[in-house]
């Protein structure tokens, strides 16, 4: 998986410290909130110590998406390797004044270009909440097809999969 990413309008690059502004504010949206969960994260210190637990474990990597004409930070794309799936899981999340300008497909796409080209990852998976249609209509048109439902805690989550032999890459 590469470190840094250049589209056509975005920079992605791995998470810093100095990014806990960025993340206080992105954890604190209503979408992030409802969609992803609280992560207590109410200060610029519980910024930096969520960051720090995320840059720690190297089945967590984030990418810090900015746009490239003027460095303004919109959102992240994830890739984690939950204990309860059995391939690693891709996931977005964009600050509300930065959705629906494509910026998420534009970001996850190079993404998953990357991890479906390397010899590391055969199949990608997604989860998400029944209710984020947005979610499950950029994971369609990413290329995820609908696995099946799952139950984790408390939330029942919808399974979404790609494989490295569903692309023509």
């Amino acid at each position: 998986m590469q470190t840094n990413y250049k589209t056509e309008r975005l920079l992605l690059r791995t998470l810093t410290l100095a990014d806990a502004p960025f993340i206080f504010e992105l954890v604190n949206t209503a979408g992030w909130i409802k969609f992803i969960g609280d992560r207590n994260v109410h200060t610029k210190e519980d910024a930096e110590r969520y960051i720090q637990k995320i840059l720690s474990n190297a089945d967590i990597h984030y990418r810090v998406v900015t746009l490239q004409d003027t460095q303004t930070t919109v959102g992240v794309v994830t890739l984690i390797k939950r204990n309860y799936l059995e391939h690693h899981d891709i996931g977005f999340a964009f600050l509300p004044n930065h959705a629906k300008q494509g910026y998420a497909f534009e970001a996850s796409a190079a993404v998953l270009a990357d991890l479906l080209k390397s010899n590391q990852h055969q199949t990608i998976l997604a989860t998400t909440l029944k209710e984020n249609v947005s979610s499950i209509q950029l994971l369609q048109k990413l290329g995820f097809s609908f696995s099946k439902e799952i139950t984790n805690e408390n939330d029942t989550l919808q399974l979404f999969s790609i494989n490295k032999t569903d692309q023509s890459l």
